[in-house]
């Protein structure tokens, strides 16, 4: 069976994941975060691409990240993956894939899952129980979102400018919305539509997403998110 293609619009956000192959690590030591953050530095900006929010997990990572032109997040995601298996193989004298098959994505609803996503993205490590706070994860982009890092990575979406007029006022109302926890229903929509390629919004935001690549882009109706 051919492989549908992705859903692609420019300036559209993308939720983006990228698996080690049979979920195995695909970082080893703290160097590999560091080269693979540089490797995503590089990407984006060859690519054309704005990031906003990101963790690498020991054998996976997320990011939240728009792109500018038609097929800039899959080009900034093929020059980040073959460069950092190359890397990983020359370092480790090893062979062959170091990721799972294609990387998953879906069009993010800017309006309704935006804030919702950066959540999921930044919350992974405290529900995977490595850390209890998401402060205390290295590997993420929370830190510049409340404020203690100004990570140059970084190019947030309106939709999170929105919430504060400074950083010291978004940084407050952005820790008050990750104390609230996501719903079980949308961490499941969160995660299904990524790994199923459709789209992540409410129903006018996948009609919108039809018409403008004249194919499906949801299995069913979908739905909002409590924030």
């Amino acid at each position: 069976m051919a492989r549908r293609p992705r859903l692609d619009l420019p300036g559209v956000p993308q939720h983006v994941i990228q698996r080690g192959n049979n979920r195995q690590r695909c970082f080893f030591e703290i160097n590999d975060y560091v080269t693979y953050r540089t490797f995503l530095d590089l990407a984006r900006e060859k690519a054309d691409c704005l990031i906003h929010a990101y963790v690498m997990m020991g054998n996976h990572a997320h990011f939240l990240v728009t792109g500018n032109q038609p097929g800039s997040v899959s080009i900034m995601m093929q020059s980040l993956g073959r460069r950092y298996v190359r890397h990983i193989n020359k370092k480790y004298d090893r062979t062959g894939s170091l990721w799972e098959g294609r990387y998953r994505s879906t069009l993010v609803d800017s309006e309704n899952y935006l804030l919702a996503c950066y959540r999921y993205i930044e919350l992974n490590p405290v529900r995977a129980r490595i850390v209890e706070r998401p402060e205390d994860y290295p590997w993420s982009s929370f830190k510049h979102h409340v404020n203690e890092y100004a990570d140059p990575l970084i190019e947030d979406h309106e939709i999170f400018c929105s919430i504060g007029k400074t950083p010291r006022q978004r940084a407050r109302r952005y820790r008050a919305l990750v104390r609230q926890q996501i719903d079980t229903p949308s961490l499941r929509t969160i995660r299904n539509n990524t790994n199923r390629g459709y789209v992540l919004g409410s129903a006018r935001f996948a009609e919108r997403v039809e018409a403008a690549l004249q194919r499906r882009a949801t299995p069913g109706r979908p739905g909002r998110p409590k924030l």
